[in-house]
């Protein structure tokens, strides 16, 4: 899979966090972004279109973000999701990777932290 094949969603109550991930997705060379500004969408656009990577904010204005990571994780277990939080906490890392997270970064970040997530998430997708 190459990163013009892969599929994201952003789940993000902050826009300019969903804004600074798509153009920095975009540079990265992927065109197939859907974002969304709150848990219960998030999951309904999963639902539409189960999406290779996710970047979820663990606090979201309606749902904890590590409970809608299990049931993105339900639905499509081969789903890489990377956790996005402003509190970056030992729990919150701990609870994140216990429930199947792939990766966790602490806002704020950089375009290369986010490229090497892309590259590691998509090199092991295929594996």
């Amino acid at each position: 899979m190459t990163q013009q094949q892969c599929s994201v969603l952003i789940i993000d109550d902050a826009y300019t966090v969903r804004e600074y991930l798509r153009q920095t997705l975009m540079h990265l060379g992927i065109s197939t972004i859907h974002e969304a500004a709150d848990g219960k969408r998030g999951l309904q656009a999963f639902g539409e279109k189960h999406h290779d990577l996710v970047f979820l904010d663990i606090e979201l204005p309606d749902i904890n973000g590590q409970h809608l990571l299990q049931q993105i994780k339900t639905q499509a277990d081969k789903t890489h999701v990377v956790m996005v939080t402003a509190h970056n906490s030992v729990e919150n890392v701990r609870n994140s990777i216990a429930a199947g997270a792939s990766g966790f970064i602490a806002k704020p970040f950089s375009p290369l932290k986010i490229k090497n997530i892309v590259e590691r998430c998509l090199a092991a997708k295929l594996n």
